[in-house]
């Protein structure tokens, strides 16, 4: 199998190509991976800047030779290369399996109301620098290569699904790149901050009318909180219940996915 391995948002760390080459050598002999030159170009925030990326992209979800794009990091700025990207991409883009979370979902969302490929939220190269980060690394090839069921999120049944950074969820909201999630399960979380801010991107999603068919909604990690001040006293579960409630749709609990190492694959649609 062949994997393109690129980075859509923020400055990539191609510090782990290599830990990353080396362990799917190892557990993944079949995986090709080939990582775009792209992953080392810099344009201030960006990987490149907004054409270079979208050339990127096109150049591997266009190509028959691969099998799979993976994204190497996440950050911010895959949402400024979708108007180039979506009305470029060919019969080879729509066979490929993508995976990434957090600004990448910008591109998962796109892809999947487009029904273009198979898009998932998991997890990325750079999650090998987390502790047992090769764990978490294995579950992205693992699904990837070899639809490793025991990679995807344990609480996933037969209902379709899709996962989102919350921010990401947020912004997509009320543009035509949010797919029709009508009776999917929505998985979100969060990372890097404070609690209101949390609350405050609840309240869009507990009253966005695209969101009003979901099946329900699911909490994954919300992790690295910055400092609430004066403090919030409000528990997530609560705050989900509420939100979900004005929604007019259930709280189903807890998922593990985010950006943690306990991050497991969530296939967009029925996995």
């Amino acid at each position: 199998m062949r994997i393109g391995v690129l980075a859509a948002s923020s400055v990539a760390n191609p510090d782990v190509i290599a830990p990353v080459s080396a362990f799917a050598a190892i557990a993944y002999p079949d995986v090709d991976l080939v990582f775009h030159p792209q992953c080392h170009a810099n344009d201030g925030h960006f990987a490149g800047s907004d054409a270079v990326r979208a050339a990127a992209f096109l150049q591997y979800a266009n190509d028959p030779a691969f099998d799979a794009i993976w994204f190497l990091r996440g950050g911010y700025g895959s949402n400024r290369i979708l108007s180039t990207i979506m009305p470029q991409l060919g019969a080879a883009a729509r066979t490929k399996a993508y995976l990434g979370y957090s600004d990448v979902g910008f591109l998962l969302g796109a892809l999947y109301a487009r029904r273009i490929g198979h898009p998932a939220h998991g997890p990325m190269c750079a999650d090998i620098r987390r502790t047992q980060g090769d764990q978490t690394v294995a579950r992205a090839l693992g699904w990837m290569a070899r639809r490793d069921r025991t990679a995807l999120e344990p609480a996933l049944d037969n209902r379709p699904s899709a996962a989102f950074n919350l921010s990401i969820l947020t912004a997509l909201i009320g543009t035509p790149y949010l797919p029709d999630l009508a009776d999917h399960v929505l998985i979100v979380e969060e990372v890097s901050e404070a609690m209101y801010a949390v609350d405050r991107m609840l309240f869009t999603l507990g009253n966005a009318t695209q969101l009003r068919s979901v099946a329900g909604v699911r909490l994954g990690a919300v992790s690295a909180v910055k400092d609430n001040e004066p403090a919030w006293n409000e528990p997530l579960d609560d705050m989900m219940t509420r939100w979900c409630r004005d929604l007019g749709v259930p709280y189903l609990g807890r998922a593990r996915i985010g950006h943690v190492q306990d991050n497991w694959v969530v296939p967009f649609g029925v996995a």
